[in-house]
């Protein structure tokens, strides 16, 4: 006999944190950025493997500016090859420096990659963008009040950084790119939308 799933009828949605059971861990592969491990886990059913790469975690910004009327966002075109496409993007990078909060890193990360400041710093989202194969969190934050690194204080680009388009484009532009399937990066949809969403709901 086959059992169903119990069904909630309406949801309270918070998702109900807590790891079970490791009967044992190992590094199932070793990368040159992330590991692999493979752990031994128990479930209701029964003992599982579970094999999933170890990620450091991630800052993402978005990084918005209003002084032209309609507000603004800061994007750049990245080559990523397990996808084979140059995908448009917002700053982001690892949270790879030991001990450093993620605001820091949203902070550096905008000063390397945007040659942007900016005064006020506010948490959007966070969120696991593949929980299935990967333990990685990416924190987003809104940038606003936004000035430029002086010239001497940037960050020196190499390699594919160099030569990487970026812009500004408007918000309403970048959620109709969003829903029009134009765009696909989860960082870019995901804080462009809650931008969205957050600037029309009331209060």
């Amino acid at each position: 006999m086959t059992l169903s799933a119990p069904r909630l009828g309406l949801l309270e949605l918070v998702d109900l944190v807590g790891s079970r059971p490791v009967r044992s861990t190992e590094v199932a592969m070793r990368g040159a950025v992330w590991d692999v491990h493979r752990d031994e886990v128990e479930l209701d059913d029964g003992p599982a493997s579970r094999e999933y790469v170890h990620h450091t975690g991630a800052v993402a910004v978005l990084a918005v500016r209003e002084d032209r009327g309609e507000p603004e966002i800061f994007v750049i075109r990245q080559y990523r090859h397990p996808i084979g496409a140059e995908d448009w993007e917002i700053p982001a990078g690892l949270l790879d420096v030991e001990g450093e909060p993620p605001v820091e890193a949203a902070r550096r990360e905008l000063a390397e990659e945007a040659d942007l400041r900016a005064e006020h710093w506010e948490p959007l989202v966070s969120f696991t963008p593949s929980p299935g194969g990967l333990d990685e969190t990416i924190h987003v934050f809104v940038a606003t009040g936004l000035s430029d690194v002086p010239e001497a204080q940037r960050h020196a680009r190499e390699g594919e950084e160099a030569g990487m388009p970026s812009g500004w484009v408007g918000v309403r532009d970048a959620v109709a790119a969003v829903l029009g399937g134009q765009v696909h990066n989860g960082p870019l949809m995901l804080a462009v939308l809650a931008l969205h969403t957050r600037a029309d709901s009331p209060g």
